[in-house]
């Protein structure tokens, strides 16, 4: 099936099809593979990317800057404190600013709603590289790394455990809703994510065809039973760090230890972080430095990813 991404936003996962997000992961693989041998490219040549981060960064901002240089294009990183986005300017006229300017935005911040103005008036692709709602160019990278550990989405049992309601819980179930994928959220019932997306996500995998299944508990070791992927994140978002106290009583029983991970009884399960980890907190050292671990495929992933969304948006294919 033929796939044309130019000028397509990447917002939430939402938006595109399995065959889409399948393309753009083998496009990552053919970039990584390029990367690796060395070979610099130039299908950003002439591409001017702006880089507006409203929240700090390691892995989005240098995969953004990173990818963009590889493939002969210009990044430029507009700080909270470097434009008037949100102060003295509203996020529409901004976004028409930048849209005369540059040929695609990534924006990395709080609200969904910025993300989601900037794509409405800009005129040019924008990406979502995380909001308090989504963070789907991280699903991306790690889809990648799942698929490159066994060899398929379909069928692959992923189990988020910890504060059901993040971003990331959000993006990853959307996204394995479209793939395929076997998706537990393991999280005290408190935090469970909202039930109309739970809904949402089990109506996605039933319009595409795609035989996910979408399964929320309040068990730690009944979710990851039979995972072949174990994830988790930070139990207190950027924002949220006056609830670090609250939610460490609430969470320590979705820690992932050494005895979640013997609980999920697969010998070849693998263990996926978004970073930064509070080591001690949501993972302890030993599971983070196993065999098991992935994280830093992962993280590296996120450039490749990261590139194959340019590129197919507003490269020189």
């Amino acid at each position: 099936m033929a796939v044309n991404l130019r000028g397509r936003h990447l917002l939430t996962l939402k938006h595109h099809t399995p065959y889409e997000i399948q393309f753009l992961l083998d496009l990552s693989r053919d970039l990584k593979n390029k990367k690796r041998a060395g070979i610099r490219g130039d299908l950003l040549a002439g591409k001017n990317v702006a880089l507006i981060f409203e929240k700090p960064s390691t892995r989005t901002r240098c995969a953004f800057t990173v990818a963009t240089i590889d493939e002969g294009g210009h990044p430029e990183y507009l700080g909270k404190n470097d434009i008037q986005l949100g102060h003295k300017e509203d996020v529409a006229d901004t976004a028409r600013v930048l849209g005369r300017m540059f040929d695609g935005i990534e924006f990395r911040g709080f609200k969904q709603s910025v993300v989601e103005d900037l794509a409405k008036f800009s005129g040019v692709p924008v990406w979502n590289g995380l909001t308090d709602q989504f963070h789907p160019t991280q699903v991306l990278a790690d889809f990648l790394t799942i698929q490159e550990e066994f060899g398929t989405l379909k069928g692959i049992k992923l189990v988020y455990v910890g504060d059901g309601r993040n971003n990331m819980a959000n993006s990853l179930m959307i996204g394995a809703a479209k793939m395929g994928m076997h998706f537990v959220i393991g999280s005290p019932k408190s935090l469970f994510p909202e039930d109309g997306l739970v809904a949402e996500c089990r109506k996605i995998a039933q319009d595409c065809q795609s035989g996910a299944v979408i399964e929320v508990l309040d068990d730690p070791k009944a979710a990851v039973k039979g995972a072949h992927a174990v994830y988790t994140d930070v139990w207190a978002s950027m924002g949220e760090e006056d609830k670090l106290a609250e939610r460490k009583a609430l969470l320590q029983p979705y820690q992932v230890n050494k005895e979640l991970m013997a609980a999920i009884g697969r010998e070849e399960a693998i263990f996926l972080h978004c970073l930064p980890a509070v080591k001690g907190y949501e993972v302890m050292e030993d599971v983070f430095e196993s065999r098991c671990s992935r994280v830093f495929d992962e993280a590296e992933n996120r450039m490749h990813t990261i590139k194959a969304t340019m590129v197919a948006s507003i490269g020189n294919l």
